[in-house]
């Protein structure tokens, strides 16, 4: 009897020993490979199963599911935040963005007065060789014929009316937005197109709040292990250890969201009292406002949206139902002797080709960094204030919808990492 107590004693003192040890570390395991399994790799990583798609005939479905598998037959991984880009960028618009304001409200914030000033400067300098080029194109030999005063005289007084074109066309832009721009559309276009801006989202917002996940997988994990050293010699059975095993990386992961998000209001029966990332709203106000502001919401990807977008046909309708009157009125008198010697085809010809050619220069302005920095300011000030506003309800809304319906993947993840430890611990120091 002696001998078994000796042999119980070092049992459980090897137990209170290295249970909680393992129990800390898988925790922290947990969570620091849980947090890299949101955002890395970047792009699909795997090898290809020969007859896997034989295999799974329902594979297009488990795609929606994990970003586990890829139609191509390949086996793999691919960061929970890149490989759902498209439904993430989708929920940020329709739960955050969208709430902050319409694209209407974004466009207003740019200034459109400052955007015509900007795009005068830079079609002034533009406009007299594109109006060259597109009369010796369109009909080099009527160009050629024009005595040097009455094509200056052209020149003039498109430069005159450029200032009320420009006004006029920005005017008809804003009062178009909703039509010209699907903000949805756009938002998940540029994500899909750069999912790193997305990981950078999380990451920058988030960071103080992913860092402790990963501490509290081991603070957490460590006093975790004295309970169940207590119900592994309660209950002496050899599946016990990896099955507490699950349960502790379940709830590791699960209790850190929970205190990273809730409770959404104050509540004193709780001790965090609130959810950690609540506490931050200022800050993380801040950084959400800069991102949103310094590469989503941009000058240069409306007016890339406008000109290039799926809607872009609108927009270049507009500019033709703009600037047609305006060629009519720098051609003055000589209209009709103009219409005749070209022909009225090829004359509004020439119309829709100016039309197309100042879309040329939008880009050039878009492009200005300083200006874009300068409108970029306003939409920052924008979207911080808009928060500002928000509930604790509808701000922990806008930041955790993206991710939410994917959590369930870092349970699992956690789970099964405590049921490896388990059976680890199992094979090194026995039942």
């Amino acid at each position: 009897m002696n001998m078994v107590a000796i042999v119980f004693e070092d049992k459980l003192v090897t137990d209170l020993i290295t249970i909680p040890l393992f129990t800390g570390l898988i925790g922290y395991v947990t969570n620091w490979t849980g947090v890299l399994m949101l955002f890395r790799p970047l792009k699909f990583r795997g090898v290809r199963v020969p007859g896997l798609k034989i295999l799974f005939p329902f594979l297009p479905r488990m795609v929606q599911v994990l970003p586990l598998f890829r139609y191509d037959g390949r086996i793999g991984w691919q960061g929970i935040v890149p490989s759902r880009a498209d439904k993430m960028a989708s929920i940020a618009v329709d739960k955050g963005l969208a709430k902050l304001g319409s694209i209407g409200d974004f466009y207003r914030e740019l200034e459109p007065e400052q955007i015509a000033e900007h795009l005068v400067t830079i079609a002034r300098g533009e406009i007299r060789a594109a109006v060259e080029e597109i009369m010796l194109r369109e009909n080099p030999q009527l160009w050629r014929d024009l005595p040097p005063l009455i094509k200056e005289v052209v020149h003039a007084r498109v430069q005159q009316q450029l200032p009320e074109i420009i006004r006029n066309l920005t005017d008809r832009i804003g009062d178009n937005i909703e039509a010209l721009i699907d903000a949805k559309l756009m938002v998940i276009r540029y994500f899909e197109a750069h999912p790193e801006l997305l990981n950078s989202l999380f990451q920058e917002i988030g960071r103080k709040e992913l860092r402790f996940m990963q501490n509290f997988g081991f603070y957490f994990g460590f006093p975790m292990g004295f309970l169940l050293v207590a119900l592994v010699h309660a209950v002496p059975y050899w599946w016990v250890l990896p099955l507490g095993g699950m349960v502790i990386g379940w709830l590791v992961n699960w209790l850190g969201l929970t205190m990273i998000f809730e409770p959404t209001f104050p509540n004193r029966w709780i001790p965090w009292r609130q959810g950690l990332f609540i506490k931050r709203k200022d800050e993380v106000t801040k950084g959400y406002a800069r991102i949103i502001s310094t590469h989503v919401i941009t000058l240069h990807n409306v007016g890339d949206e406008l000109l290039r977008g799926p809607r872009s046909d609108r927009t270049h309708q507009i500019l033709e139902d703009t600037l047609r009157p305006a060629v009519d009125r720098a051609v003055g008198r000589a209209r009709t002797a103009v219409r005749v010697a070209v022909g009225a085809r090829e004359y509004d010809h020439i119309k829709t080709s100016l039309a197309a050619q100042a879309a040329e220069f939008a880009p050039i302005a878009f492009a200005d960094s300083d200006f874009n920095r300068r409108q970029s300011n306003k939409i920052y000030s924008f979207v911080a204030t808009q928060m500002t506003k928000m509930g604790p309800d509808e701000f922990v809304e806008m930041l955790r919808s993206a991710i939410k319906q994917d959590e369930w993947l870092l349970f699992v993840h956690g789970g099964v990492l405590g049921i490896v430890a388990g059976l680890l611990h199992l094979v090194i120091f026995g039942v």
